[in-house]
């Protein structure tokens, strides 16, 4: 499937939010997918996993994560002084902040002639989190969650009843999480709270452990693996296949 790409500048909460939208070509209502970059926002990489989602007939919409914090269109590299600057925007942005621009979002999927009312989320690394914290929201049908960092152990700002472990009860949708063994940022124990409180809160969750690194789905440098990605892409479009359409 042959698509197209455009960018929009949404309002939110906390102002202008620019979105990278990725649609067929072929006129329609399509579903939805929210896909959260890393902490470096809209890469090259980034970018091709969402036009990948796209092909298989979603709205994709990458967000800026961190609008409020850098101009519009910016993208730190792959390089110590990015991965410093995105650290630094992570840790100062509120949780709440995101939960608002997802509203944005939401508000704008509802309203597009090209989309219809099925939503579901996906992201990468602070994107996974993001996801997840998408999946608090009700609109949110499905989540598929790749090795999503800082919700074991609460290192996101936010007041302690609105961290995102502590919420998890609050999702409706079916979620799916992906971790991968050798990765430092989520370690084993941080892995065994976020899966106990999926046993404890009853929700609808899929649980993947694999022998892969952090950034294993990005596909620069030396940490992508290739063959595990392809693996991600056809769970993750199996999953929006089944609860989007």
């Amino acid at each position: 499937m042959q698509i197209q790409k455009e960018t929009i500048d949404l309002n939110t909460a906390t102002g202008k939010m620019r979105c990278y939208i990725y649609r067929p070509c072929d006129e329609g209502v399509y579903p939805s997918i929210i896909f959260y970059s890393e902490i470096f926002q809209q890469t090259a990489p980034i970018s091709r996993s969402a036009a990948i989602m796209a092909c298989h007939g979603f709205v994709v919409i990458v967000p800026e994560v961190f609008h409020e914090l850098n101009p519009a269109g910016t993208v730190l590299e792959y390089d110590d002084i990015g991965k410093d600057k995105g650290n630094e925007d992570k840790s100062k942005k509120p949780l709440i902040d995101h939960d608002s621009d997802t509203l944005a979002m939401l508000d704008f999927i509802h309203s597009a002639t090209y989309c219809s009312n099925a939503v579901g989320a996906m992201g990468v690394c602070i994107g996974g989190h993001l996801a997840y914290r998408a999946a608090l929201n009700p609109a949110i049908k499905g989540a598929f969650c790749l090795y999503a960092t800082d919700i074991h152990n609460n290192a996101l700002s936010a007041e302690p009843e609105q961290q995102s472990l502590a919420r998890m009860a609050d999702i409706q949708g079916e979620i799916h999480f992906v971790w991968g063994k050798q990765d430092p940022h989520v370690p084993n124990q941080g892995r065994l709270s976020i899966y106990q409180q999926c046993i404890a809160t009853g929700i609808n969750y899929q649980w993947c452990e694999v022998n892969g690194v952090h950034a294993f789905m990005r596909d620069e440098g030396d940490r992508y693996d290739g063959a595990l990605a392809l693996q991600m892409y056809q769970q993750a479009v199996a999953l929006f296949q089944r609860v989007l359409h």
